[in-house]
């Protein structure tokens, strides 16, 4: 290990990205726990990832919200609340810095303000490489990306798996919403997505869902209020209604949705990394033109389709079909859009 554990008794992780982003960052955060045990580790991030530094906190000591900075789109800022934030790092003095947010280009003149006795991270070219940064590699899937800096600093990863734990509270916090489920017999659709341009048609997602229904599958619909309309949509296109749990859980919730679930169909959007964090069947549609990046690493358990390749709702369809535990052969011939319900053009 290139900085000891006998000398790195504070550390400040910043990653100040969304759900997904942290997600697959999470194996990172393990192996840098196991090697600085008795470290105080803070996450420093968005503020809505409190609710990620609440469910890991076995991985961390501390959260500090991140106001934001010159060049970072997540959130709007002020220069008061960066120096005011500035100064509230740099008191904390931290042993160790660790920028795993990007290249390095933006944040890492930043980071060097925070005061910290060491820094490290990912850095934008090869020039710049040294024992604590790495050259960013643009390549790879998010998840390995990260783990490829921890190893870089001589952390030994014993184990390269997301993961997303549930408690009790999470199951009873679920049982209250009283939505009536049988587990393994429905499907989770989640329909949205940050940005509009990664969202699949609705009457696509429709079809799909109107098929589950078919086979005997209660449908919900997932997402959250400012989504409603779009999921509003897709319960319009469908021929029955669906569950419409949208705008009703939180995530811990939406987790334990998914948990029970035979299957979710989605955006590639921060549900779509639970899924992979719980082991549980999924159907990724990726508009972002990164699947290799940002889909499961699974590909018998999660089916992910790079709609910006082929744009083919019969193998989408047929991606589901393989993943239902009821299909048979006579479904796994039918693979016409027909099969997947009636489309409406877009």
């Amino acid at each position: 290990m290139i900085l000891s554990p006998l000398n790195i008794k504070s550390i400040a992780i910043f990653r100040a990205l969304q759900l997904g982003d942290l997600l697959c960052a999470v194996p990172a955060f393990r192996a840098i726990r196991e090697a600085y045990p008795d470290a105080n580790i803070t996450l420093i991030s968005l503020p809505g990832s409190k609710v990620i530094y609440d469910r890991f906190k076995t991985y961390f000591d501390g959260f500090m919200a991140f106001p934001g900075y010159h060049g970072l789109p997540e959130q709007d800022f002020t220069i008061a609340e960066i120096e005011h934030f500035k100064a509230a790092v740099r008191n904390l003095k931290f042993d160790l810095a660790i920028q795993m947010q990007g290249n390095g280009t933006i944040v890492n003149h930043m980071m060097r303000d925070w005061g910290a006795r060491a820094l490290a991270g990912f850095c934008p070219n090869s020039s710049q490489q040294d024992s604590l940064f790495l050259t960013y590699p643009d390549y790879g899937h998010e998840s390995l990306r990260h783990l490829a800096l921890v190893k870089h600093l001589g952390i030994a990863v014993r184990d390269t798996e997301m993961s997303f734990p549930i408690t009790a509270e999470d199951n009873a916090s679920f049982d209250m919403l009283g939505l009536d489920l049988v587990p393994g017999k429905y499907v989770c659709v989640h329909t949205g997505s940050r940005g509009s341009w990664r969202q699949w048609p609705t009457n696509y997602f429709a079809a799909l869902a109107d098929y589950c229904m078919q086979q005997g599958y209660e449908v919900v619909l997932t997402g959250t209020m400012e989504e409603l309309p779009i999921i509003n949509e897709v319960a319009g296109f469908m021929a029955k209604a669906p569950v419409i749990a949208a705008g009703r859980t939180n995530l811990a919730q939406v987790a334990v949705l998914i948990q029970r679930a035979q299957l979710l169909i989605s955006n590639c959007t921060g549900v779509s990394h639970i899924a992979a964090a719980l082991k549980k069947k999924s159907v990724v549609i990726s508009m972002d033109g990164e699947p290799a990046r940002w889909a499961p690493i699974n590909r018998q358990l999660h089916r992910t389709i790079d709609w910006t390749v082929t744009q083919d709702y019969d193998l989408v369809f047929n991606e589901m079909l393989a993943l239902l535990d009821n299909n048979n052969d006579s479904m796994a011939s039918n693979t016409s859009s027909g099969a997947g319900g009636a489309i409406c053009s877009v």
